[in-house]
């Protein structure tokens, strides 16, 4: 079987399982917007400071989110011993992994998209103009979340205390790509809007080189 046909059928899986109960989705969604609403009632920004602080806030947000429902990506194959029959199966192992990842990447884009509207209400920060540049910044900043976290999910799924391990091990590789989301998202929110090339390409090449590293230690994060 094909490395794609196996990550499109794994995939599937992933998806029903998750809208049949969507226990984690829902809890992350609220989760994000407690985080963003009380942001705004602790900060009451003016327009200025929110175009100022309102990415970094905005980011954290993502941040927290994503190490809410990254962190149980394996544990349910863990629980029910479903890794072993995934593992036995004649299946890529990197089919295994890129599924678990676009499934967490899905999830986390329908949070955002949830997120960033009540955000701009909350914030006052509009977004006419800017939201096809905006959009390329939150998918190049939401796949480098999705895929390191996907990987150190992997890492961690073994140890016991896995819900502490994950952050610790994430937040330090994060900060590069938090950095460049956090700046090009402010070039969007001032006054005169431009897309600071220079934090895409960051962006951008955060995300080949953990695809990359993912692909050529897929085998090694499945057997581990």
């Amino acid at each position: 079987m094909s490395t794609a046909r196996s990550c499109a059928i794994l995939l599937g899986k992933e998806l029903r399982l998750e809208f049949r109960t969507r226990e984690l989705l829902s809890a992350t969604i609220v989760f994000a917007l407690v985080i963003v609403v009380l942001f705004s009632f602790a900060f009451d920004p003016t327009a200025a400071e929110s175009r100022r602080y309102g990415p970094g806030l905005l980011w954290i947000s993502f941040l927290f989110a994503g190490s809410l429902m990254l962190n149980p990506s394996f544990a349910r194959e863990r629980l029910n011993d479903t890794m072993d029959a995934l593992r036995l199966a004649p299946i890529s192992p990197f089919a295994i992994l890129s599924a678990k990842m676009l499934a967490n990447l899905i999830f986390m884009s329908l949070v955002e998209v949830v997120l960033v509207p009540v955000f701009s209400v909350l914030y006052n920060v509009s977004l006419a103009g800017v939201v096809l540049p905006l959009i390329l910044v939150l998918i190049l900043g939401t796949i480098g979340l999705t895929v390191t976290g996907t990987v150190f999910s992997a890492i961690s799924s073994h140890a016991r205390l896995r819900e502490l391990l994950l952050p610790l091990l994430l937040l330090p590789i994060l900060t590069p790509l938090l950095i460049a989301a956090v700046e090009a998202t402010a070039s969007l929110f001032v006054e005169q809007p431009e897309l600071d090339r220079t934090w895409v390409a960051l962006l951008a090449g955060f995300d080949i080189v953990f695809l990359t590293a993912s692909w050529l230690l897929c085998d090694y994060l499945i057997e581990e």
